[in-house]
C-alpha cells in the first residue's frame, strides 16, 4: 500500500492549533504560488512528509494570504522552512536545498525532540 501523507495548509485561523500547540515536531514551509523555487522544493517536501508520516507534521503557509505570520517570523526569502519543537523554532532552512540536507536537519530535530 502506498502512503499518502498530507501536508497541511495552515493559515491565521488554524496556525496556533496546527503549528504552535502541536504535540509533535512541525516542519513549516513558507511559500507562495508565484514562487518558482517553492515549486522546485514541493516534491521533496511531499516525499519527506511520506517518509516521516506520523512522526512529524508537515505544514505549508501561503505568505501572500498570511502576511502577519510571515512578518512575525521575519521571513524575507521564499521558500523558508522552519523546524519547530514544542512551538519554538529549532532550525531554519532558507531557499531550495537538496533532500539530503533537509532530511539531516529533520533528523537533528527528532534527536533533540523534547516531549
Amino acid at each position: 500500500m502506498i502512503s499518502t501523507a498530507k501536508i497541511f495548509e495552515v493559515n491565521k485561523t488554524n496556525f496556533e492549533k496546527e503549528v504552535i500547540q502541536n504535540k509533535v515536531p512541525v516542519v513549516l514551509e513558507f511559500g507562495a504560488s508565484w514562487c518558482g523555487p517553492c515549486h522546485i522544493i514541493a516534491p521533496i517536501m511531499e516525499e519527506l512528509a511520506i517518509e516521516y508520516d506520523r512522526i512529524i507534521k508537515f505544514c505549508k503557509l501561503d505568505t501572500d494570504e498570511n502576511a502577519e505570520i510571515k512578518e512575525k517570523y521575519g521571513i524575507s526569502d521564499l521558500p523558508t522552512i522552519l523546524l519547530l519543537n514544542n512551538g519554538s523554532v529549532a532550525d531554519i532552512i532558507v531557499g531550495t536545498k537538496p533532500k539530503s540536507e533537509i532530511k539531516m536537519k529533520i533528523d537533528n530535530l527528532l534527536n533533540s525532540y523534547s516531549k
